[in-house]
């Protein structure tokens, strides 16, 4: 099994390689396993990820060596200062690349060139994986909202409407359940998944310890409720229902100072409808 890589340059004068020893301590570079055999030594640095990448048709655009970095600039910064000192070597300007990325080179005495880049794609060095996109157009979903509390759940209630309409979905495509309390949603939410007519439910309420003696009793019901209605109807339920001390409390979580868990589980539903899909769609 392969285990690392290592890119081995040669630097045609010891003066030129005290000055990248140098210069790579400065930038923050791990020591490796040095060597000397009197005919010759050399420094190894070790990056937490390494790249083959062989070239055909045309010449490389770029060094032989690229090293790939974070905030780009305070690295460019750190390496114009350290040029400086070595009037031999050059440090050209950071530029726009072809392939979505900055780059600048330095050139050392000897020939020597090395690339400083940084990717400006979010997803690059990610593993490659399904993920969600945030578009609700052309997809249904259902709303079970409690009237218990309605200061707070129609908040609830417009966070969601929100999020799914910033989203694309069309107001025609979105049912909207009032249910009595927190304890009637799995009821309702089950029935209106059981249907299939709807890519995502979204479950808002709100329990309030301060209301009611039996407070857990009712979230673990509640929460238990919701999340077996997701499993064993296979439609993804957004999880929209404040447990909270006071009613200041959930007034925050409902616009004020917390964000809106209404928007939130309406993104939520989003992203799992379209995960779903995809994943439907690679098991076909």
């Amino acid at each position: 099994m392969i285990k690392g890589l290592t890119a081995v340059a040669q630097v045609a004068t010891e003066e030129a390689w005290s000055q990248l020893n140098e210069l790579f301590g400065a930038l923050g570079f791990e020591n490796g396993k040095g060597w000397d055999d009197g005919t010759g030594k050399g420094a190894a640095y070790l990056a937490p990820l390494g790249n083959l990448e062989l070239i055909t048709g045309r010449a490389p655009a770029v060094p032989t060596l690229l090293v790939e970095v974070t905030q780009l600039e305070a690295v460019h910064t750190a390496v114009k200062a350290w040029v400086a000192k070595y009037p031999a070597s050059q440090v050209g300007e950071v530029a726009a690349t072809h392939w979505n990325s900055r780059l600048f080179v330095l050139k050392l005495a000897g020939d020597v060139e090395l690339g400083f880049w940084e990717s400006e794609n979010p997803l690059h060095g990610k593993p490659v994986a399904i993920e969600g996109d945030l578009s609700a157009a052309g997809k249904k979903f259902a709303i079970v909202v409690a009237r218990w509390n309605a200061v707070i759940t129609d908040r609830l209630l417009q966070g969601s409407l929100d999020a799914l309409m910033r989203s694309g979905c069309k107001r025609e495509d979105i049912e909207i359940v009032r249910v009595p309390g927190a304890w009637e949603i799995p009821s309702a939410a089950r029935t209106l998944a059981e249907t299939k007519r709807f890519v995502g439910i979204i479950t808002l309420g709100v329990l309030l310890r301060g209301e009611t003696a039996h407070y857990e009793a009712i979230y673990n019901e509640v929460s238990r409720g919701i999340g077996q209605s997701q499993q064993e109807t296979g439609v993804p339920h957004a999880f929209g229902v404040l447990t909270c001390e006071t009613l200041e409390q959930a007034l925050d979580r409902a616009g004020l100072k917390a964000g809106n868990k209404g928007f939130e589980a309406g993104i939520a539903a989003i992203e799992m409808a379209s995960i779903q899909e995809k994943i439907a769609g690679v098991s076909k």
